[in-house]
Order: structure tokens, then sequence, then C-alpha cells
């Protein structure tokens, strides 16, 4: 199964702001997930329309199953 990993923020407005990083190493811990977003806050990172990302509302790893059909005709 594919799995993304979501860092949930809030913005500088109020908004809800989320980071999506494909693909995260299986053994993370909820500790390193927290430095990391803690780093993005603080250096001001990443900014968008809704203000600079201004705390930590939370985090999920999302697992996505993909099951294709061959419907294709030639």
């Amino acid at each position: 199964m594919a799995q993304v990993l979501e860092l949930q923020f809030v913005t500088a407005d109020g908004k809800a702001s989320t980071l999506t990083i494909d693909a995260p190493k299986p053994a993370i811990t909820a500790a390193d997930i927290q430095k990391v977003m803690q780093t993005i806050v603080t250096k001001n990172v990443f900014s968008g329309q809704a203000g600079a990302l201004a705390a930590i509302k939370g985090a999920r790893i999302v697992e996505r199953k993909v099951i294709e059909f061959d419907v294709a005709t030639e």
C-alpha cells in the first residue's frame, strides 16, 4: 500500500495547511515528526496566501490501496 505522511499546521491567519510527504520512513517516530514540524514553523520555511505556518496541528500517515483493472481495448 502507498503511504503518505501528512503534516498538519495552522497558518498565521488561523487556517489549516497540510504538507504531504510520499513514502515516509517505516521507523519514523512522533518525536522525529514533531522536531521537523517545529523546525518548519520556527524557520518560517513555507508561506502561502493564508500566511506563514504558525503552529503544529497534527500529523498522520495515510495508506492507500489502488487496484487497477485492464479495460483497454485495441
